[in-house]
Order: C-alpha cells, then structure tokens, then sequence
C-alpha cells in the first residue's frame, strides 16, 4: 500500500482553518486485532486524516474491557468499540455510568460462531445436532466464549443459540474471552466454542481447531457491528475533531470498498504483526466474501464484511442502537425498560455525523430507523422495542416475569 491514498474534498483546508479548525490534533485511537478494524488503521496510516488536520495514533488493545478503561480515564481519545459496549458503558452495566456517544458506524457483518473440532468429531455438525447435545440428559455443560457481556458478540450468540432452541442462560455455559486469544481456548480445551469477529473464526478452521457452524450475517443480514465512539465529554469539547476524524474515517472506508484490489491491498496491510497479526490467508477471503467453514463446505457469502456501501454501513441508525437495549432487557441486563428511544438519540451523534457527509458529498438517509428480518423470521423496525423485547418465548427468565408483574 503506498503513504497516500486521499481522495479528499475539493477544498480540504476548508476544514482546518479559522473556527473550523480541530480543536486537538493528535488523537490517541484505540482498535482491537480485529478484520473490521480496517477503516481506522487505513485512515491513520494511508494518508486520510492528515488533509483534515489531524494524526491519528494506533494504539492496539488487549481486551475490550481494557479498551473501555482507556477509553473513559482519556488515554484514549477514540475508539473501536462493540455497538452494544458503548450503551453498557454509557447505562452503568459494566462500572460507574459514563455518557457516551456515537460518532458513526465502522462496519456490518462478518462475524462468526465457531465449534470445537471435539464437537466436529464427535458429530455435532449442525444446529440440530447442537440442540441435542446441550439437552442431553447426564453430559456435561457445554461452555461458550464471547467477547463482552454487552458486547455485539454476546449478543449474537445469544439469539442464535435462542432461535435454536438453546437457552444461552440455561442449557450452556459462557465465559469472557479476548478475540485473539480464542483459538487458543479452543485448542486447550477450555471452552467448546466462541462467537467473535474475524479472522479468528477462520484461524480456528485454518489451524483444524474448529469449525464455522454459523455466521453473524445469518442471524441479521447487513446486521450493526463495530461503531466509532467516544465520550460524551470530547464530543463537546472537540466537535470540530469529531467532525474531522469522521471525515478521516468515511474517506478511509469508502477507499476500502472501491475496488477489489483496494479490498486485498488492504487486508495485506492489517495483517501486519502492528495490527491483526494474523495470516493473510485468514484474513483476505472472508475480507472478500469467500468463506469456508472447515465441514468442506465453501461460499461466496452474499452480505460480506462490509465498510461503507455508499454510506449505509456507517450511517448510525438509531434503531440499531435500540435493538441491543431490547436484548439487554431480554437477557436481564436490564431490569426495566430504558427510555429506548430517548437514549439512542442521546448517544447517536447524528449532527456530527450529517456536517461529515455533507461535506464529503455522501448521502444520509432521510429516516433514522431501518427494517430487517433476523433468523427467527422476527421483524425488526426499531417500533415498540418494549413489546419486542417481550415477545421471546427463550429469555432471562426472572426478568420478564418481573416484568409482566410490573405491567
């Protein structure tokens, strides 16, 4: 990849200038080893930030729970963060409450859920083969990993499991694990399976430690990943900086998308050791839609890991926000219902975000909702998200019945 890749507006200095100037110029920004941390490292590393007058500094993480410590005490400045991360920190789920806020969304689909190569061997090859296994009189308790309890992962577990018959509380076992360190936690023998981002599900199948019995895309096709957050607190001291690094970003993700060879020349780039540290045979074909799930199965996926999609990916629909607070509410991490939408309107910066397109000549949707059909045939529509999060017959248990007592 060469130092400069900008295709920035004609004017660019127009945004460095006078009032609209950023208020700080170097920014601390904080990722994981993760495929769909992409659009940052590019932006930071390929020329897409300096036009605007910043520098952005790579600072690669442990855990997500690290990311969020550094996050809130201002080492960093911004950050990769899991959708549903950034309400549990701004509702007090994981510590004190912290408000948060949205700048944008970094990328939908390619996440996966990955069995153990025990599992594989032993035949449990299909959903149906799983639900059996986990009802099994007398076996011992499946365990499965997920990133973060309020992550995205968590979450995609859950349903997936929940749309199969599984109850994610009841019938298995889950444990927090950081996304590199999953393969490793199946190879030992720890855990039986795990859902988290790429590349490690096609390390496990690459390495023959697991297989992809799932992907994200297939519980919601196009579903909300990865988001750009920071604190309430720098939004409004540096709305000029949250503009700025927006810009840097979209620039960066519509660049990925461009062109196939821009999608392997950067899937090269992030799968330096500085970065995902990953082979790029793990790296590049899910990059790119080509999928195998270590049964001898091989795909052309038809909702890949995506980055812009002409904006649609990182517009911050406000009701892809409210569909994690209806799992949380479903799963018990939260004991009432949240004023649903008054908190994703609070959170989604879609001012900032509005100023960064128009300035970039990328079109913003008119509606702030949008409609999907997930796994289980449900509709989601960002309507009514209390009497959606009702609705399931496989929840936290106690929760709900409290629930329905209070109604």
């Amino acid at each position: 990849m060469s130092e400069q890749h900008c295709n920035t507006t004609s004017n660019p200095l127009a945004w460095v200038a006078g009032s609209d100037a950023p208020e700080k110029s170097a920014l601390d920004l904080g990722f994981m080893a993760l495929t769909d941390s992409a659009s940052l490292i590019v932006a930071a590393t390929q020329g897409f930030a300096q036009p605007y007058g910043l520098t952005l500094n790579l600072k690669r993480q442990a855990s997500w729970a690290v990311l969020r410590d550094k996050l809130l005490s201002g080492e960093l400045d911004a950050a990769q963060m899991l959708y549903g991360q950034v309400y549990g920190i701004h509702l007090g789920l994981s510590g004190a409450p912290a408000e948060m806020a949205i700048l944008m969304a970094l990328s939908q689909n390619g996440q996966a859920i990955n069995l153990s190569a025990a599992l594989r061997d032993a035949g449990v090859v299909t959903a149906e083969a799983l639900r059996a296994r986990a009802h099994q009189s007398g076996a011992r308790k499946l365990t499965f990993a997920q990133t973060l309890p309020t992550g995205t992962h968590a979450m995609w577990l859950n349903y997936w499991l929940a749309s199969q018959g599984v109850h994610p509380l009841e019938d298995v076992s889950t444990l927090v694990v950081p996304p590199p360190q999953m393969v490793a936690h199946l190879q030992a023998g720890r855990i039986d399976g795990f859902c988290a981002g790429g590349p490690w599900g096609a390390v496990a199948v690459e390495q023959n430690q697991g297989f992809t019995l799932a992907t994200s895309q297939m519980i919601w096709p196009d579903h909300p990943e990865k988001v750009l957050g920071v604190t309430a607190a720098f939004a409004e001291a540096y709305p000029n900086t949250a503009r700025a690094l927006s810009m840097a970003v979209l620039e960066a993700s519509r660049f990925i998308e461009a062109s196939e060879e821009n999608k392997r020349s950067t899937a090269q780039l992030i799968s330096g050791s500085e970065y995902v540290d990953a082979p790029l045979s793990a790296i590049q074909p899910r990059f790119l839609g080509q999928y195998e799930d270590g049964l001898g199965h091989a795909w052309l996926d038809a909702h890949p890991l995506r980055f812009f999609a002409n904006g649609e990916v990182n517009f911050p629909w406000l009701s892809d926000g409210i569909w994690f607070l209806t799992q949380f509410r479903r799963w018990g991490l939260l004991r009432e219902d949240p004023d649903y939408l008054g908190l994703a309107r609070q959170i989604h910066r879609l001012d900032i975000y509005r100023d960064a397109c128009a300035a970039l000549d990328i079109a913003v949707p008119e509606q702030q909702m949008r409609r999907s059909t997930l796994i289980d045939g449900r509709v989601w529509d960002g309507n009514d998200p209390a009497g959606y999060a009702a609705s399931f017959d496989i929840h936290a248990r106690a929760t709900v019945a409290a629930a329905h007592v209070a109604r």
